[in-house]
C-alpha cells in the first residue's frame, strides 16, 4: 500500500472518531434537553445553541468524509451508459468541479465568513462562543475536500477510480 493510501486512510479513521464524538455530544445534549424539560420542568439554555452547532459540524464534516469515501449520494443511470473512456474524463471533470467548489465557496469563502465575524467580535448568542470558531468548519472541510479530490483524480489517472 502506498504512503498516500495509507495517510488516506489515517485521516478517515480521525474523521470517524471526531464524526462519532460529535454525534455523541449531539445525542447527550439532546436527551439532556428532553429531560430537563419533561422531568425537571425547567429548560437549560444552552442546550439548543450546543445542539445546532454541533449539528452544523456534523453535517458539514460528514459530507466531507462522504466524499472523500465515495459514498455521496449520487444518481449514475445516464454515466452507466458512456464508454469507459467518457466514464473516466467525466470522473475527472466531476473532481475538478468538486475541487473548484471546495476551492472558491468553502475555503476562500469560509476564510472571508470565519476573519469577518472573528474581526467583527460575534459571539454566539447562549454559549458565548465567537461565531468564527464555528464557523472555522467550512474552510477545514473545504480543505479536506480538496485534499481528496487531488486523492481521486490520481487514482482516477492510474484506472484504481472506475466509478
Amino acid at each position: 500500500m502506498k504512503s498516500a493510501d495509507i495517510l488516506f486512510n489515517k485521516v478517515c479513521k480521525i474523521m470517524e472518531t471526531i464524526l462519532v464524538s460529535i454525534f455523541g455530544l449531539l445525542v447527550i445534549d439532546v436527551l439532556l434537553q428532553v429531560f430537563s424539560r419533561y422531568i425537571l420542568n425547567t429548560s437549560f439554555t444552552f442546550t439548543e445553541e450546543l445542539a445546532r452547532f454541533s449539528l452544523i459540524w456534523l453535517s458539514i464534516l460528514g459530507a466531507a468524509y462522504l466524499g472523500g469515501k465515495r459514498e455521496h449520494l449520487s444518481m449514475d443511470f445516464l454515466f452507466q451508459k458512456f464508454s469507459p473512456k467518457l466514464q473516466k474524463k467525466v470522473l475527472f471533470f466531476i473532481e475538478i468541479c468538486v475541487f473548484l467548489f471546495a476551492l472558491i465557496v468553502m475555503v476562500i469563502g469560509g476564510f472571508n465568513l470565519v476573519y469577518t465575524t472573528l474581526h467583527l467580535g460575534q459571539l454566539s448568542g447562549t454559549l458565548r462562543i465567537p461565531l468564527g470558531y464555528i464557523y472555522a468548519i467550512l474552510p477545514f472541510s473545504g480543505l479536506l475536500i480538496m485534499c481528496f479530490s487531488i486523492y481521486h483524480i490520481r487514482k482516477i489517472s492510474t484506472n484504481k477510480i472506475t466509478e
